[in-house]
């Protein structure tokens, strides 16, 4: 019998859809939802000292959902999942999602974490989720297509989803 699902790590590109995945299967859950960028994130983007005890913290707790993919905590919210969801999509597929994304939070102002906006001067830079979501992209596909190929020597369940069908199809305790 597999255990019930309680503690899910969701991993992949920025713009692949970690984040409206992990609030909905938090709320289908009814557990938390803990977003990595939240806890990481400080007023003028400055990286909060308290991130990592932040989600040692929220991670401790019986049951949540998880999504980002902090190298920093990477190992300790992993080590604490029963189930890692990947969002493996398309490249031109979360390519579109994160710009789309950007231009509405632009145009709209959209207010993020701890007062934070994305920026029309900051479009440009390495480290906007843009370029960083193309850079990372053939990266996360080595490093967690390594991980999910060494895995299955415990009973952490792994589940790698390719589409937007299969994101959209996806349910705790369905198939998966």
């Amino acid at each position: 019998m597999i255990n019930p699902v309680q503690r899910i790590l969701v991993v992949g590109a920025s713009g692949s859809g970690k984040t409206t995945f992990a609030r909905r299967v938090a709320a289908a859950l009814s557990v938390p939802h803990i977003e990595l960028d939240a806890l990481r994130h400080g007023p003028g983007w400055v990286p909060r000292p308290t991130f990592s005890a932040d989600v040692d913290a929220a991670t401790s707790a019986a049951a949540w959902v998880v999504d980002g993919n902090y190298s920093a905590v990477r190992d300790l919210v992993w080590t604490r999942a029963d189930t890692v969801i990947w969002l493996d999509l398309p490249r031109w597929l979360v390519e579109w999602q994160v710009v789309r994304r950007t231009a509405g939070r632009l145009v709209f102002r959209t207010p993020l974490w701890n007062g934070n906006r994305e920026r029309w001067r900051d479009v440009p830079r390495a480290s906007h989720p843009i370029r960083w979501s193309w850079r990372k992209h053939g990266l996360y596909r080595v490093t967690y297509g390594d991980r999910f190929a060494a895995a299955g020597t415990d009973d952490r369940q792994l589940i790698r989803l390719r589409s937007r069908r299969e994101v959209q199809a996806w349910s705790p305790g369905g198939s998966g």
